[in-house]
Formats: C-alpha cells, sequence, structure tokens
C-alpha cells in the first residue's frame, strides 16, 4: 500500500471513530454534576481496534471537532467552553486513554483480557483527567471531587471496559481478516 493510500486509510479510521464517539456521546444518563455517557465506550473501542496512534488522533480529531462548536460532546453540547467546564478534562482524558489503551495492546497482546486490562487503565486515566479538571473548575475539595468525579462511574466504567474489549478485539479480528486493517508488527511476531 502507498503513502497516500496509508494516509487516507488512517483519515477515514480516525474519521469514522471520532463519529461514533459523537454518537456514543448522545447515550446519557444525567448525574448532577458529570453525566454518564457513551463516550468513554467509543474511546475503548477505538482504541482496541486501530492501536495507540490511530486511536488517539480519533480522539483528537472528535475533540477538534467539538471545541469548534459542533454538538459532538454529551448532550449535543459544542464549543469550547465545553472543554474548559467541568466536564472538559474527560475530553483530554479521552485522548490520553486511547493512547494509554492502545499502548498497552501494542506491547502485549490484542486479546479480550488484555484488551479489558488496556480498557481499565484507560478509564482510570479519563477520570484522572476529569477529576482534576472538575475540582478546579467548581473549586471543590478533593473529596468532593472523587465523590462526584470518580464514584459514580466506577461500574458502569468496568462494564463499558469489558464492552469496549469485547466488540473491540471482536471487530478489529473481523478487519484484519478482511485485509481493512494492518497488524501490529507485535501481531506478526
Amino acid at each position: 500500500m502507498n503513502n497516500q493510500n496509508r494516509r487516507l486509510r488512517t483519515l477515514l479510521n480516525c474519521s469514522i471513530f471520532a463519529a461514533v464517539t459523537a454518537i456514543l456521546a448522545q447515550i446519557e444518563i444525567p448525574l448532577p454534576l458529570i453525566p454518564i455517557s457513551g463516550q468513554t465506550l467509543a474511546v475503548g473501542i477505538a482504541a482496541t481496534i486501530l492501536g495507540s496512534r490511530q486511536g488517539t488522533l480519533s480522539m483528537v480529531c472528535y475533540a477538534a471537532i467539538g471545541a469548534v462548536g459542533l454538538p459532538v460532546f454529551a448532550g449535543f453540547s459544542g464549543g469550547p467552553q465545553v472543554l474548559v467546564g467541568p466536564s472538559g478534562g474527560y475530553i483530554f482524558g479521552f485522548i490520553a486513554a486511547a493512547y494509554v489503551t492502545g499502548l498497552i495492546l501494542e506491547k502485549t497482546k490484542f486479546t479480550i483480557p488484555m484488551a479489558l486490562v488496556a480498557n481499565i487503565v484507560g478509564m482510570v486515566v479519563t477520570l484522572i483527567f476529569g477529576t482534576i479538571q472538575l475540582k478546579f473548575v467548581l473549586d471543590l475539595g478533593w473529596n468532593a471531587a472523587i465523590a462526584a468525579g470518580v464514584y459514580p462511574f466506577i461500574v458502569v466504567g468496568l462494564i463499558k471496559a469489558f464492552l469496549a474489549s469485547w466488540i473491540g478485539i471482536t471487530v478489529r479480528q473481523r478487519l484484519l481478516q478482511a485485509n481493512l486493517l494492518k497488524e501490529s508488527q507485535k501481531e506478526v511476531a
């Protein structure tokens, strides 16, 4: 595959997963400060299928589209005010989580058990970013920030980590079989 085709495939992959994230962001359970949404499921699926580089690029694309004002964030919101608001840390956390999740899989194996470990680590990364920004934006104490920004998301986050692992590995294997995704060097060895 030549360079131009490789770039086009990367752009398409990143665009597709930015769109999937925007769609799943609209599935939400409202909570007082930060809603539970499908965004983190999309982050896990993207990283599990695409790996660290393209998974991260898809989340950068998602954040950039939302930053310019398109309503792709939870609750059909968008704009830079979301990124600097109480939930903005979670969106920045998606970028870091996609990288970490994909990197763990690239350094180990693309299997459902390893994907589960990687997605749980990614969930923790997202919660750390989100809670830190929540604390400072709302001027909360650490206990209050953790109570609002971590505890409500643990059980649902574990369920989403399992789903992202199972869906991601299943779809990744099918894309590899169809020659629509390139294997990492670790998988080939």
